[in-house]
Parts: C-alpha cells; sequence; structure tokens
C-alpha cells in the first residue's frame, strides 16, 4: 500500500496548490512563492490526484499549469524530501519515485491540453513538469534547468530521458540532461524547448489566451491527437497508420464532425460540442 495520499473523490481542498475553473479551462497555480513553489510528498500527490479527477469531468478542456511569486517551481524542496529520502529503505524510494512519474504520467494522459505558463525558474521537477505539458509558454525572464547529476543522481528522472529527446533531440537532451546547465529563454526557443516566448511578464495572460482558444475547439479532436501524439512516438509506421485510420473512423461517426459539414454548408463557424 502506497503511503502517499490519494484522493478518490472530487474535492477542491487541495493543501499545496490552488485550482479554478472557468469556461472549461482549468487554472492550477503551483502555490509555495516563498519556496519558489518547490515541491513536497504531498504537492506531488496533489497533482497527481486532481489531474485524475479533472480528467473525469467533461467541463475540462484545458488546463494551464503556472507559478505563484517570482518563478515556475524550483523543483522538489531540498528540506523536505532529498532530508527525508536519505532517511527511507529502497522500497520506500521505489514508491516515492514511481509517485513522481504518475504525475508525469497523469499530465501526458489526461484527455485535455495542458500548456505550462513559465516565467523565472523552471528547476529539476519544475522542468519536466513544464516538459510534459502539450505547450510550453515562456516569457523572456525564464530559465529550465534539469539538475538532477548535480545531486548525484541520473538526469533521466520522471521521463526526462523519454520526453526530452523528442522536444529537442538527443544532442541538447544528452547535454541538458547530463550537465544539468540552465537554459534561458532565448536558447529555449531555438531548440524547440519553448513553444511560444510571451512578452515580459506575460506568459500567464498568453497561456490563457491559448487555453481559452483550445478550450473553444473540437474537444474529443484534441484529446485523440494528444492521445495518437503520445502512443505514436514508440510505434513502427504501420502500427501507427492503423491506429490513425480506426481513430478517425470513430471521430467520422462523432457529432463534431457532422457539425463541420453543416456549418461549411451554412457559411457559418461550428459550435462544436466534443462529441
Amino acid at each position: 500500500m502506497s503511503p502517499f495520499t490519494g484522493s478518490a473523490a472530487r474535492t477542491s481542498d487541495w493543501q499545496h496548490l490552488r485550482c479554478a475553473i472557468a469556461d472549461g479551462v482549468a487554472t492550477v497555480t503551483l502555490a509555495r512563492p516563498e519556496k519558489l513553489n518547490a515541491l513536497t510528498f504531498g504537492a506531488y500527490a496533489d497533482l497527481r490526484d486532481l489531474l485524475a479527477e479533472l480528467s473525469r469531468e467533461r467541463s475540462v478542456r484545458a488546463l494551464v499549469l503556472a507559478g505563484e511569486g517570482r518563478g515556475f517551481c524550483s523543483g522538489g524542496d531540498v528540506d523536505e524530501i532529498i532530508g527525508a529520502t536519505l532517511a527511507m529503505d529502497t522500497a520506500q524510494l521505489l514508491d516515492f519515485n514511481r509517485m513522481t512519474g504518475q504525475v508525469v504520467r497523469a499530465v501526458r494522459e489526461c484527455p485535455f491540453p495542458v500548456i505550462a505558463a513559465v516565467h523565472g525558474v523552471a528547476a529539476g521537477a519544475g522542468a519536466v513538469l513544464a516538459l510534459a505539458a502539450d505547450f510550453r509558454i515562456a516569457d523572456p525572464s525564464a530559465r529550465f534547468a534539469f539538475l538532477f547529476t548535480r545531486v548525484g543522481l541520473s538526469g533521466g528522472d520522471m521521463g526526462a530521458a523519454y520526453l526530452l529527446p523528442r522536444v529537442v533531440g538527443l544532442g541538447h537532451a544528452t547535454r541538458l540532461l547530463m550537465l544539468g546547465e540552465p537554459v534561458r529563454a532565448p536558447e529555449a526557443e531555438r531548440i524547440g524547448l519553448i513553444s511560444e516566448m510571451a512578452d515580459e511578464g506575460a506568459a500567464d495572460e498568453t497561456a490563457q489566451r491559448l487555453a481559452r482558444r483550445l478550450a473553444e475547439g473540437p474537444a474529443l479532436a484534441y484529446a485523440q491527437t494528444k492521445a495518437l501524439l503520445t502512443a505514436e512516438l514508440d510505434m513502427p509506421l504501420a502500427a501507427s497508420v492503423e491506429l490513425d485510420a480506426s481513430t478517425q473512423a470513430l471521430l467520422m461517426n462523432g457529432e463534431d464532425y457532422a457539425e463541420f459539414h453543416a456549418a461549411f454548408t451554412e457559411k457559418r463557424p461550428p459550435k462544436w460540442r466534443g462529441r
């Protein structure tokens, strides 16, 4: 039995973050600004459980992940996590590391687009959370650092060695994960780590604008696109095109596909229903 908490039912009582939902957009804000939103055991568990809850709700069509204060997320809390893990046995350490990986899987597998709004530091686990998002909107103050080797651990933490080469290529990923050096916003944009550069101080606003655009679109089509992008990373071409074919056949039976044709015929914008 895992020692880390898990929420079975919908709750609004999150101790380590804030969650607000409006017009189909969920905004999840890491809320420990005095610690640069460093993650605790409870923060990891809250993120995992909240994403599971939101994934069951049809009302959420896009999610913005943001950080309060001077930065996005400085990673795992040195005092509360590293100090505690030194006293754990191997079974407990494996349980903890599996839980952190479950957070990344939840970001990748939830049925709506996730947008990371990054300002200031995104380090360690914070960098991986941003990496796991579908979009990374960053302002010029953003800097990413995959610091795991700096504390004597593998750079392949929380799925970073899987995701990062697929985003920036093996060469850049090797450098970032091996050396743990910070990558500032201009370079991050150049190598493809950033999806869009926002104006100074406008990462949250730009992310919200993208989230509203996504929330107003064909939610089921977006969900299936995200699922295929993740599933087909490791598939041969023959399996990928077969999966694409079966997915499209299902969506062609959906209401949104018929609605597009009706809207096109009637020369009006489509009214997407996510079905």
